[in-house]
């Protein structure tokens, strides 16, 4: 299978740049890059990972501001959670996805060979280099109408309840860390319903603690086990006053 161009690349993120090698580095894996030297001057590749370091920063920055003058409203904490949601790697990973970034990373031989093209954190640190990549070639106006495209949610406002709503299962993690009671275990116990209206029964265990909850994918589902498990440690603290 003949590999993805830059030009095509270039097309699906609807930027074109005038420093091709900017993109180039934001693409290439640091195993390319110890495997590999330039025939020009004899140095290595340069990997993406430093502006992996400075995406993450302009991403961070301009959903900040998109969110603070979305929702002028919301306190500073409230904010924080909601770009916590928009910067996590899970929610990055599906951005990833959907631009098919994998298939135009270079790799090394040895993680080619170990699945490196199929690995979510891989695709998401390229992500963010292409944003910094994006940002050095064109200016932070530029990087905004990136981001704005294709990471941020299309309408904001209209997903309210994704953004502010509690991540019970950070909250559950986090306790059972501050306590030293080690990680919490999630397993599915049942999957009912059509394909395109199924229902998801997961059961999460937490120390002594076990917890069932139901929703309409995995991860609602999860998220409802991790708030009854949460609910149920809080019953035990108050009764042991």
């Amino acid at each position: 299978m003949t590999k993805p161009s830059l030009e095509h690349l270039q097309k699906v993120i609807g930027y074109h740049f005038r420093n091709l090698e900017l993109l180039t580095e934001a693409i290439t894996h640091s195993s390319f890059s110890s495997e590999s030297t330039s025939s020009r001057d004899g140095l290595r590749a340069r990997d993406n990972e430093q502006l992996e370091f400075l995406g993450d920063a302009v991403l961070g920055f301009v959903v900040s501001a998109q969110l603070a003058e979305t929702f002028p409203e919301c306190s500073e904490g409230k904010l924080s959670r909601a770009k916590s949601r928009l910067v996590a790697t899970e929610y990055l990973s599906d951005v990833a996805a959907r631009l098919v970034l994998g298939d135009y990373l270079r790799f090394g031989h040895g993680e080619e060979k170990t699945g490196g093209r199929s690995k979510s954190r891989l695709a998401v640190n390229a992500l963010e280099a292409l944003v910094a990549a994006i940002y050095r070639d064109g200016g932070i106006r530029a990087a905004q109408r990136f981001i704005t495209h294709h990471i941020l949610p299309p309408d904001l406002e209209a997903h309210r309840d994704f953004l502010f709503s509690v991540d019970y299962k950070s909250a559950l993690q986090e306790y059972l860390q501050a306590e030293r009671l080690g990680t919490a275990n999630y397993r599915i116990l049942a999957e009912t319903g059509p394909e395109h209206r199924k229902t998801f029964v997961v059961e999460v265990s937490a120390s002594a603690w076990v917890a069932r909850g139901e929703g309409t994918s995995k991860k609602l589902a999860q998220q409802e086990a991790a708030r009854l498990c949460l609910e149920m440690m809080e019953r035990s603290r108050l009764a042991d006053g």
